[in-house]
């Protein structure tokens, strides 16, 4: 087995042990003490920061330190900079399997151990894939980061020591499954797998939902897989935040320990983006095992937190966040012929969807009147935006929720550490916290009028309907 710098990379004794004191995992030496650093001047910190120290490995490995000390407790989030918009066509379904192969074990990790020892300490863990990034993240109490870090350069460094071609199938299975489950056999859940079809060429890196192709789930070999995680799952193509109650010297000592030994990996190939643009309107129906027509309305947007975003996601609250917002008033409240609607922003990395979703009420009318109905009244009121702004205390309203949603999101280590990654990969600077919130707070009624002006043209979007199928 290969050795971790001075110590074996070995869960000693855990199955006579008990699960233990993973804390001490593998009786960690104790580094030698860094010399303290000369006093700097204080400076003055802007209204909203959440300070952080910066480094990278000589690996690549870019690491994001942050202290906390409110509650004893540590979160360990590890962004892989890839997501489904890297695979290819044929060979879609790729990182989100991932998602699963990775707490299969590693090289030093028995199958099903991975759960078992973070559970044991007290801790929990989880991962999410989009279409940008995969990430994995561990909440563990402050006294077990030795246990977190451990796990996860193992399966950093390690992970295709024990990838089977019975693994991949195994898990492929699973992802399979997971696909029925959310998609094929979950009410409406085909139109979110058309829709962004519809929106992006066939090889636009959007083109495929993020979960991935059946086909190609099935036509994946054991090779195949090898090969993507070779190419992606590199600490150059990767960050590490560590966030909560560390000391920052200690928890560096502990980074360098357990991840210096992890091979750089190539570099990463860059992203082939071709261009995706709506020329007019675009109308598809799909039937569905349903019991209530949906309408989706579609647009092009600006891609994460580029001009324009916040604008967006302000429309969002205007238009569908509460009681008072225009849709829900009009179309559930006043009128009652929906039974609900949605407008969101979707934000990723190279190009954004917007998304205005409404499902109709039971009616007398057709299926497809009572969608025309509702695209109608909802046309009514975005017009209604383009031809006069938002009153102020309208926005204001909105603001509010967004402020508050915002500094919600901050109370946790586990959402400072993910928005400290986020903020990283979208901006470079990890500390955008201040920056972020500006963005909504900077802006005024004429800024949404302009944003529906010029992103919701009605002359250049989809119109996806869903009706329900002959019982």
């Amino acid at each position: 087995m290969p050795s971790r710098l001075p110590l074996t990379r070995t869960v000693r004794g855990l199955a006579t042990a008990g699960v233990l004191a993973l804390a001490g995992v593998v009786g960690l030496a104790a580094p030698a003490a860094a010399q303290p650093a000369a006093a700097q001047p204080a400076a003055v910190p802007p209204l909203l920061s959440v300070p952080y120290d910066m480094f990278t490995l000589p690996n690549g490995l870019r690491v994001i330190l942050h202290q906390d000390r409110s509650v004893p407790q540590v979160a360990v989030n590890v962004w892989y900079h890839v997501g489904s918009a890297n695979e290819k066509p044929g060979r879609t379904g790729f990182a989100h399997l991932f998602e699963h192969l990775m707490v299969e074990g590693s090289g030093h990790v028995a199958e099903g151990l991975f759960d078992t020892l973070l559970e044991s300490a007290g801790g929990t863990n989880n991962g999410s894939t989009t279409s940008d990034r995969t990430n994995y993240y561990e909440t563990v109490p402050s006294n077990a980061l030795d246990l977190a870090l451990f796990l996860e350069s193992d399966r950093m460094g390690y992970l295709l020591d024990i990838v089977t071609p019975q693994m991949v199938d195994s898990q492929r299975d699973v992802v399979k499954n997971e696909l029925r489950q959310r998609y094929e056999n979950t009410p409406y859940g085909k139109a979110m797998l058309r829709l962004t079809e519809l929106m992006y060429p066939d090889d636009h890196p959007y083109h495929w939902p993020v979960i991935g192709y059946m086909d190609d789930l099935t036509a994946a070999t054991h090779e195949d897989v090898i090969e993507f995680f070779k190419t992606y799952y590199a600490p150059g193509n990767a960050s590490l935040v560590i966030a909560g109650d560390i000391d920052l010297a200690d928890a560096r000592r502990k980074v360098e320990h357990w991840f210096s030994d992890v091979k750089a990996g190539a570099s990463v190939p860059p992203l082939k983006v071709p261009a995706a643009e709506l020329t007019g309107v675009v109308k598809e129906t799909l039937t569905d095992q349903v019991q209530l027509p949906r309408v989706y309305l579609a647009w092009h947007s600006p891609g994460m937190y580029r001009p324009g975003d916040a604008e967006l996601d302000m429309l969002s609250g205007i238009l569908s966040q509460g009681k008072n917002s225009r849709l829900y008033k009009r179309l559930v409240y006043d009128l009652q012929i929906a039974q609900d609607v949605t407008a969101v922003q979707y934000s990723s990395r190279e190009g954004s969807i917007y998304l205005i979703v409404a499902t109709a009420r039971p009616s007398d009318l057709t299926p497809e009147a009572s969608l025309a109905r509702l695209t109608t009244i909802i046309d009514e009121e975005l017009e209604a935006l383009r031809q006069t702004p938002p009153d102020d205390r309208e926005l204001q309203r909105v603001k509010n929720g967004i402020e508050a949603s915002f500094f919600g999101a901050m109370e946790t280590v586990e959402n400072k550490a993910d928005l400290l990654n986020t903020y990283f990969m979208a901006t470079g600077n990890p500390d955008y916290f201040a920056e972020d919130l500006a963005r909504y707070q900077a802006l005024s009624p004429n800024d949404i009028q302009a944003a529906v002006r010029y992103w919701l043209p009605p002359g250049r979007r989809l119109e996806l309907s869903v009706i329900p199928a002959a019982q």
